[in-house]
């Protein structure tokens, strides 16, 4: 979840860090931190809240040198404070950390009977207390003590080391969170995302499971953490470090929002062949008999991504014949579940380290599952734990907290997959996929025409955002886009919402309606759009406050919310691709209305990479 930073090479490094610390601001802002290898030995600075607090006491606590690791948390252990923050140094060690260390409470207590003592809360301290030790117990250098150290950790990490007695040197290594390096002229960064070092290089080698890293000004070398040499090509990054910046716009989450045409046409570019009526899908180990012999499709997944799940199986069943399972992931992981080579697992995971999502993906495997992958970030975990192989969406990166281009571009995916199982099957013949695919085509321009409606939706985020309680309905397809829209206010707004399949109003919510609760209908033209007409009835027969997504030129369904918002009348599958952009622009507004921080919400990080 936590932010790292890493640079060793010519340059003052603690600008540099910084800099990079900006941009993985978003994967936590409970505190943050640089310590610095110089002249006059190891320095460090911390800072409780976000990153400008421990700007500005950089000014009257300048720290220098040209080897540096920074930090910024999203507290597991220990609360929010200067001394719980990141890096946390013994002995002349500093060490930042993303991840949990699981026995850090029998290290302490064994450390603490040495002698050893504690300034933080945190697990982390636990891992310098331990390279220090290393170091006096005769490690020969750095890459040792942090080896003996990691020997005595359980759990998951992503570490970054620097010490006085090996000046010019990081050590890193990763055992199940993110941790990317890049390759520059003379110099060499660190970081756990690649949008804080990409404006210095576009070279970046992803560490495995398992790696440690030694970084100099002069190279890089990777091993495992049992010694053996690790040889890698690094990789380019395609997009640049102009698309991780706002671009004008207020928040990271509205130019996300506005980037969904692009981000969803390059999701399908290359992959829908009209002429054959087919998905193209490279990487992708999908083939006849495979997919004949599937009995079920079980999706893995968290909060946003399982609300995508949930379309998906409908695209799934409905086009491929296929029973589809969707399972979060925390669920899945922790119990038994009934998997084997007649199931197909699919993950769906916007970083690719959703740690829920890396588990489920192992325990399905371990049972004779293959597994296949949806995911936006190239290298990242899951892709690479999944033996199927992945379908990349292209999405670029999503800064905001708040996934946005992340949902739609996996709706993308998700039918993509399901015309592609349902050609290898022979449910969809040539033409009722180039159909769909035919249909898919237009969803960008569609989306576009939402997009220019954002104004519409000031009416509605007004009177939400005075309200304490917010209902969102839906059916089939348009009921995972009721959760979805509630999760979204939820998020960034702070105000209590649920999202509920409108024939379940009667089965509870319907006694919470009365004439200060605003309920959101996603009325569309869809099957048993009738019957949620008779649902818009009833709350309007309460004194419920209604207002509706509907379908463009259905004057019946308009007729019965105090503000509609119109959709293009895309097939019923596709749909939700369109709803959702009015309930992103309606958190969007309520949450800017409330004036709350909508794309750091509290208690939330991007990735959740820690269990």
């Amino acid at each position: 979840m936590c932010g790292i930073v890493g640079y060793v090479g010519p340059r003052q490094c603690v600008e540099l860090i910084v800099g990079g610390l900006r941009k993985l601001e978003y994967r936590g802002y409970d505190s943050a931190g640089v310590a610095a290898l110089g002249t006059g030995g190891l320095q460090v600075e911390r800072a409780k809240g976000k990153l400008q607090n421990l700007v500005t006491r950089l000014v009257t606590h300048p720290v220098a040198g040209t080897t540096g690791i920074g930090h910024t948390r999203w507290a597991t252990h220990g609360r929010p404070s200067d001394e719980n923050a990141h890096p946390h140094a013994y002995g002349g060690v500093a060490v930042v950390h993303n991840g949990i260390i699981e026995n850090h409470l029998q290290l302490r207590a064994e450390l603490a009977a040495l002698g050893h003592r504690f300034s933080s809360e945190t697990d982390t301290e636990i891992v310098a207390h331990l390279v220090a030790a290393a170091q006096q117990a005769g490690s020969p250098d750095l890459v040792s003590a942090v080896r003996a150290a990691l020997d005595r950790v359980q759990g998951t990490y992503a570490i970054a080391v620097i010490s006085e007695a090996s000046p010019g040197e990081i050590v890193a290594a990763k055992n199940a969170s993110p941790l990317v390096i890049g390759f520059g002229e003379g110099e060499n960064f660190l970081a756990s995302d690649v949008p804080a070092i990409l404006e210095h290089t576009r070279l970046v080698v992803y560490l495995e499971e398992g790696e440690l890293a030694v970084l100099t000004a002069g190279g890089v070398r990777i091993s495992t953490l049992g010694g053996a040499p690790v040889e890698r090509k690094p990789r380019k990054i395609e997009w640049s470090a102009v698309a991780a910046q706002k671009d004008g716009h207020k928040h990271f989450m509205h130019k996300e929002i506005f980037e969904q045409p692009r981000a969803v046409a390059d999701t399908v570019r290359g992959r829908a062949s009209l002429e054959q009526g087919d998905v193209l899908l490279d990487g992708v180990a999908l083939d006849e008999p495979y997919a004949r012999s599937l009995e079920r499709l079980t999706i893995v997944a968290c909060g946003t991504s399982w609300h995508a799940g949930l379309v998906g199986r409908i695209m799934v069943e409905q086009l491929a014949r296929l029973p589809v399972e969707v399972e979060l992931a925390s669920e899945f992981r922790n119990r038994d579940p009934l998997v084997g080579p007649k199931v197909m697992t699919l993950a769906i995971s916007q970083s690719g380290e959703t740690a829920d999502t890396l588990a489920a993906v192992k325990v399905a495997r371990a049972r004779g599952a293959r597994a296949f992958a949806i995911c936006n970030v190239v290298g990242s975990a899951i892709p690479r734990e999944c033996d199927g192989g992945t379908l990349f969406t292209r999405a670029g990166p999503e800064i905001g907290v708040a996934s946005t281009k992340a949902f739609t571009t996996q709706l993308a995916g998700l039918y993509l997959l399901a015309v592609k199982l349902g050609r290898l099957r022979g449910t969809l013949t040539p033409e009722a996929g180039r159909e769909h695919l035919e249909a898919l085509r237009h969803v960008p321009s569609w989306m576009e025409q939402m997009i220019r409606q954002e104004a519409a939706v000031m009416p509605v985020a007004k009177r939400c955002a005075a309200a304490r309680d917010v209902l969102f309905l839906g059916r089939g397809a348009q009921y995972p886009v009721a959760l979805e829209g509630a999760l979204k206010l939820k998020e960034i707004s702070y105000i209590h919402a649920e999202g509920y399949a409108a024939g379940e109003m009667k089965h509870g919510p319907i006694a919470l309606i009365d004439e200060d609760l605003p309920v959101v209908v996603l009325a569309t033209r869809e099957p048993a759009y009738e019957k949620t007409l008779g649902n818009m009835e009833e709350v309007r027969a309460r004194g419920g406050q209604v207002y509706a997504v509907v379908s463009e030129g259905d004057v019946h369904a308009a007729s019965l919310a105090q503000v509609a918002l119109t959709v293009p009348a895309a097939p019923p599958l596709l749909s939700p691709l369109l709803t959702i952009i009015p309930l992103q622009f309606l958190a969007y507004h309520v949450a800017d209305l409330k004036g709350t921080d909508v794309d750091q919400p509290r208690n939330l990080a991007k990735s959740v990479t820690v269990e």
